[in-house]
């Protein structure tokens, strides 16, 4: 097994599980890879606390007045490193007991049965079946200066101080998950995106509450705009725009960069083995997560699709499982959930409305807004709305979209719905707790079928009529 992140751990677990002899080599002082250590977790440390800033200056609205908050970044800083900590020693804990042999080190193929190892101890390791897990990187944008003040998403997790002017280069995932921790924390932040919509891929209405809120709190949101250049001087860095939306020259104490990230096939040496590598690092497999050499399988970041932690684990069975001598494992899932852990969150799995209409796909849109949910109302934040894709033929439900607090909890429900082929009357007619944001995904399926009685009549036969 070369790497150890989310992919890399649970496929060395799963095949211990399974009776097979596990070496799990990892580049890095501690497993759990980019996810666990500079990704998902310490992002969600971070984001953690920054709601708890902003529910702090909510509360005015409900009556309630908090002081100004004092921020105590070392131990900001330390709780992050604390979650950290606690999840990796886990891990260690868990290899331990599976007896999976962990080397340190970085692999590369010299034929397609045995790598080297470069660390401490460097030696060969000869294999009958490998999987590659090693992940991605952040993509750097050319020309920028050699400057420790221009950042890419690991360099912003450090917190190595509160920035007065911030510029996020990138209006994807990344870059607004971080916007969201520096605003909280007190930086002046402007974001710029070279496409037309932030988060580029998702469905416009869904990512139109989260522009708007953030519009009212960043010093600027700037779209089809692009960074041409960044010039560095001892007091600050001074970026140069171009673009429809193009803000003059300005100034920035910091800089982070998140314009995507590349898969990290080209690195591991694999043509030694004579697995087949593409320009962009990303290696081919099939079902089983085998690549063109059958012995010789990968998973996560390094394959075709999207670059996510749960979609990494679930291959990490399968790819396990397939070389167990499991003739039936396979990975064809109906959908695999997104989530921007941005306030408000947005989660998307399945077909989108952007996509149907690309694809000239037969669908029907239907959405409760959470301005009628009293769960919504109730914790003020009413600005998020549930929206269903439905075939119209069959009504099951093809794809689910969801903005507004707490939708990355709320999306496992639709991703269950479209994987069991569910209808929108299967979602209608399950009685959801009462008052939940979780009822919306109901009430929605209540919209399709007609019979939805928390919003006005609309026109035409309704259900039962």
């Amino acid at each position: 097994m070369i790497g150890a992140g989310p992919g890399g751990y649970t496929a060395a677990f799963r095949a211990a599980d399974l009776g097979l002899d596990v070496i799990l080599v990892e580049r890095h002082t501690t497993l759990g890879g980019v996810c666990l250590n500079v990704g998902c977790i310490p992002s969600k440390a971070l984001l953690h606390t920054a709601r708890v800033l902003a529910e702090a200056e909510e509360a005015e609205a409900l009556g309630v007045r908090f002081a100004a908050p004092e921020i105590d970044l070392d131990a900001v800083r330390a709780r992050k490193d604390a979650v950290v900590a606690t999840l990796t020693g886990g891990l260690n804990g868990l290899a331990r007991a599976r007896k999976v042999t962990v080397v340190r080190g970085t692999a590369t193929f010299t034929s397609p049965n045995s790598i080297s190892v470069e660390g401490d101890a460097p030696e060969t390791i000869s294999f009958d079946d490998a999987i590659i897990a090693v992940g991605s990187r952040p993509v750097k944008l050319p020309g920028l200066p050699d400057d420790p003040r221009i950042m890419d998403s690991t360099d912003a997790l450090r917190l190595d101080d509160i920035p007065r002017r911030l510029l996020v280069v990138g209006g994807g995932i990344i870059g607004l998950e971080m916007a969201t921790v520096y605003d909280a924390l007190g930086s002046e932040v402007t974001v710029v995106e070279l496409m037309d919509q932030l988060i580029p891929g998702c469905d416009p209405d869904l990512i139109a509450p989260l522009h708007r809120r953030i519009q009212g709190r960043y010093a600027g949101i700037h779209l089809r705009t692009k960074v041409t250049e960044i010039t560095a001087t001892k007091a600050e860095l001074r970026a140069t725009f171009q673009g429809e939306g193009a803000p003059e020259q300005a100034a920035f104490d910091r800089v982070l960069v998140a314009v995507g990230r590349r898969a990290n096939g080209s690195l591991v040496g694999a043509e030694a083995a004579g697995v087949k590598v593409d320009e962009r690092g990303v290696i081919a497999v099939d079902a089983q997560m085998r690549t063109n050499v059958p012995h010789i399988s990968a998973i996560g970041d390094v394959i075709p699709g999207p670059m996510l932690a749960h979609k990494a684990t679930h291959e990490a069975k399968v790819a396990a499982e397939a070389i167990a001598g499991d003739t039936g494992a396979a990975f064809d899932p109906s959908a695999i959930p997104s989530v921007a852990y941005t306030d408000p969150e947005i989660a998307w799995a399945g077909l989108t409305e952007t996509q149907a209409r690309a694809e000239n796909i037969a669908h029907e849109v239907v959405r409760f807004p959470w301005a009628a949910s009293g769960r919504a109302l109730a914790v003020g934040r009413p600005e998020g709305v549930t929206k269903l894709i439905i075939d119209p033929e069959t009504r099951r439900v093809l794809g689910v979209g969801i903005v507004g607090i707490g939708a990355g909890e709320l999306i496992a429900e639709g991703v269950l719905a479209i994987e069991a082929g569910l209808d929108a009357e299967d979602l209608a007619l399950t009685i959801h707790p009462h008052p939940t944001l979780s009822e919306t995904l109901g009430f929605a399926a209540e919209v399709a079928m007609g019979s939805i009685t928390d919003l006005p009549p609309a026109r035409g036969k309704r259900r039962g009529a």
